[in-house]
């Protein structure tokens, strides 16, 4: 059997891309280059034969390594920018507007790095300037290299940045005053979306046709989102195989019955219709903006009915492969993106389960393939999401089984008819007002699946177990030949394992404590055996983004919330608290004004939880006049002779009135005020003696947070530092016995900080 190009092909790119991505530090480039240049060489004396594979996993190492030499310089992190760029999207926010950006000319200060290589940065646009997908602006940028917070188990921000190719972040300069070098060119796609807009219809309607139509998914709101992530139906909106492969089915049908007409003799043998079919795909593929979802659809369809149509066609996992490699070969940056593998997967499987088989006919052969294609693809693509987004939605089976056909059969028709019909006075309308309709009924079910079976995320220790389950579910009851005990016995153990009872994870005199990555601000959670504690909640931004959103899901049990005070950026998640978790108890300072009822924060309280001694050390009792930073909670935590001290915002004046009910030295201390110089005074760290400290600070902040003189006192005393800044989230555990080890999210690989 001979093995074809498509497998070799698909193999030379992984390598290259895989390549590519282990040497992404700058370092590593110019030795693989040369070692490819090199082995190219060999190969072309020795093996010419394999020449053509090497060269594909070259062309796929080089694309790659261009992503990552385009990425903004560090030394131009923070600094003013010029360019002149053409804008590809724009999202409205609150108070503001987010921009995507194609670079076509910048320019940097002549003392600094180079930023010719920049071409797609990603910013926000405060003012009131109008923007336009499309138009040419010349404005100035303050940038820094694309990046994230790094916290456990939460969304890698700064890799999907990376795998969208966004080369830098931040905001647009007010001055001097962007200008606009070039009105919008014609697009297509702009005039749908214009002429949609001015239609009488809902604005829910607007949003989903714009998504499910023209591929515009930044319509969707937030809530839009969460609800089909919830539902584990998101694969139904944005542009996929399903909607490009339905236009290309009903191109197909209604050419071939044109064809029936025109040759009825013959009319199987012709070629046009499967043609026409597929510049259909292209051209829908390509008015929707050839986003990664619809370019990979399109390739699959292409290749599909080059299958389907038996004309010199490879076999279905030919195509596959082929596929894959032509998917890969074109944007290499697919390769990071979970839902390329989730599409090839559920196609792979499809094909396992449909090999052999006939070809279904008539109306109950086709919805009996959908309920098994459907029935059998379900509990493998739970198993794929799960180990991909760490979730699982539990209603996606039963809801997939309505909502694929009633997407495909009636919102999708109605949708695209409502296009073709638009020219018709009323006729493009009604279409719409028939999707406007289709959509209420998929959006109550939605609402319902989500009220009934809300979005899973199982305790990381279930994950990797359940969807070793799931997997070997799917393989039961999709290869033949497999005992009908096997298939009932995984069955039954895949609907106990969630059910099974977790270990409890810390003991008694134990306290697992984390300090998160939120930016310029402070969130600090401590977990011991039975009390779960927050200790401030981390900022607000401008945008009315959280931090504390993207950490848990929704539904979190908190025993008690501490706000040191009501500075946004140590109170800026009071909000998501209220609206997605659940609070037993609040505390602050009196005088700070929170939309919650707090208990006070005293001096000289103290409580006791699984063996852990909890102490406020300031404020005094009663009203006082001390600034808003001044009245910080200061708590205490200590297990034998381990202590950790968080200050809050306090001064350098608070400071020594408290140090004296200190025992030094201090295990970890979260500096005051992210290692501002008002606070972290010289006779604070003496008597502290803090053997690690942690600056919960933002990267390239504006107050230059920490300060030199503090990072110098601390220095002086032989501490550890930390900073979220760099280091991301810092984990540590507390107990009596055992000396204090702070383990950073973020780390380089192969290196190790110690102190």
């Amino acid at each position: 059997m001979r093995l074809g190009v498509a497998v070799p092909a698909a193999f030379a790119t992984l390598g290259g891309v895989l390549l590519a991505g282990w040497s992404g530090l700058e370092r590593y480039q110019s030795p693989l280059l040369a070692i490819l240049a090199i082995a190219s060489l060999w190969l072309a004396f020795l093996r010419p034969k394999l020449l053509i594979w090497f060269l594909i996993s070259g062309l796929a190492f080089i694309s790659v390594q261009q992503e990552w030499g385009r990425r903004l310089p560090a030394g131009l992190s923070g600094e003013d920018v010029s360019i002149q760029a053409r804008i590809v999207s724009v999202q409205d926010e609150i108070g503001s507007r987010r921009l995507l950006l194609a670079v076509e000319k910048c320019q940097a200060p002549d003392r600094l790095p180079s930023c010719t290589a920049l071409r797609n940065v990603r910013v926000s646009a405060y003012g009131e300037h109008a923007f336009q997908a499309g138009e040419r602006w010349q404005m100035t940028l303050r940038l820094r290299p694309p990046r994230g917070f790094a916290n456990p188990n939460a969304f890698n921000f700064e890799q999907w940045l990376w795998r969208e190719g966004i080369h830098a972040t931040g905001y647009m300069r007010q001055e001097p005053a962007p200008e606009r070098v070039a009105a919008a060119a014609f697009s297509p796609r702009q005039k749908a979306l214009d002429l949609l807009l001015r239609q009488p219809l809902e604005l829910r309607t607007q949003r989903w046709l714009a998504a499910l139509t023209l591929g515009d998914s930044g319509q969707l709101t937030q809530e839009d989102w969460a609800l089909l992530n919830a539902t584990g139906t998101t694969h139904l909106v944005v542009i996929s195989g399903l909607h490009v492969g339905l236009v290309a089915s009903f191109t197909l049908l209604l050419a071939r019955l044109v064809a029936r007409l025109i040759s009825p003799t013959n009319w199987r043998l012709r070629a046009w219709p499967w043609w026409l079919a597929g510049v259909a795909a292209v051209g829908y593929a390509t008015l929707a903006g050839l986003a990664p979802p619809a370019m990979r659809a399109m390739v699959m369809t292409l290749l599909g009915l080059w299958v389907l149509s038996g004309r010199h066609s490879p076999g279905a996992w030919q195509a596959w492969w082929l596929a894959l490699a032509l998917i890969l070969i074109v944007d290499p940056l697919s390769f990071w993106r979970p839902g390329l593998w989730l599409s090839f997967v559920a196609v792979g499987w499809l094909i396992i389960i449909w090999q052999g088989r006939q070809r279904p006919t008539g109306a109950k052969g086709w919805c009996w393939a959908l309920l098994r294609s459907q029935l059998l693809l379900a509990p493998l693509m739970a198993a794929a999401v799960l180990l991909a987004f760490g979730r699982i939605a539990p209603a996606a089976p039963l809801i997939n089984l309505v909502a694929v056909p009633w997407v495909s059969s009636v919102m999708v028709p109605s949708a695209l008819l409502g296009w073709l019909l638009s020219p018709l006075p009323g006729l493009g309308l009604l279409m719409w007002w028939g999707f406007e309709q289709a959509l209420a009924v998929f959006h109550q079910l939605l609402v319902m699946a989500v009220r009934y079976a809300p979005l899973w995320e199982p305790a990381s220790a279930l994950v990797y177990p359940l969807a070793g389950v799931l997997l070997l579910l799917a393989l039961c009851w999709g290869l033949p030949s497999v005992p009908q005990w096997l298939r009932i016995g995984v069955m039954l153990l895949a609907v106990s394992l969630p059910w099974a009872p977790q270990k409890q994870t810390l003991p008694v005199g134990v306290l697992q404590v984390t300090v998160y990555d939120v930016g310029q601000g402070q969130l600090i959670e401590l977990r011991s055996a039975t009390h779960r504690m927050l200790y401030d909640t981390g900022p607000r931004f401008r945008s009315g983004f959280m931090p504390l959103q993207t950490l848990w899901p929704p539904g979190q049990q908190f025993d008690q919330v501490m706000v040191s005070h009501a500075d946004m950026d140590h109170a800026g998640g009071v909000h998501s608290l209220l609206q997605d978790h659940v609070v037993s108890q609040w505390v602050a300072p009196q005088g700070e004004v929170l939309p919650v009822n707090a208990l006070a924060c005293v001096r000289g309280q103290q409580w006791q939880r699984d063996g852990i001694t909890y102490r406020v050390l300031w404020p005094p009792a009663g009203e006082n006049t001390l600034s808003a930073n001044d009245r910080s909670c200061v708590l205490e935590v200590s297990i034998g002779e381990q202590r950790l001290l968080i200050t809050g915002d306090v001064g350098r004046d608070i400071e020594r009135r408290f140090v004296a009910d200190l025992t030094p030295p201090v295990s970890v201390l979260v500096a005051g005020h992210h290692g501002s110089h008002t606070s972290s005074g010289v006779q604070f760290v003496r008597i502290s003696r803090p053997l690690h400290v942690i600056f919960s600070a933002g990267r390239d902040n504006a107050f230059n947070h920490p300060v030199d003189d503090v990072v110098r006192r601390f220095r002086q005393q032989e501490s550890c530092l930390w900073n979220t800044a760099h280091d991301g989230a810092l984990s540590f555990t507390l107990q009596a016995t055992q000396p204090v080890e702070v383990i950073p999210w973020r780390t380089k690989p192969g290196v190790r900080k110690r102190c």
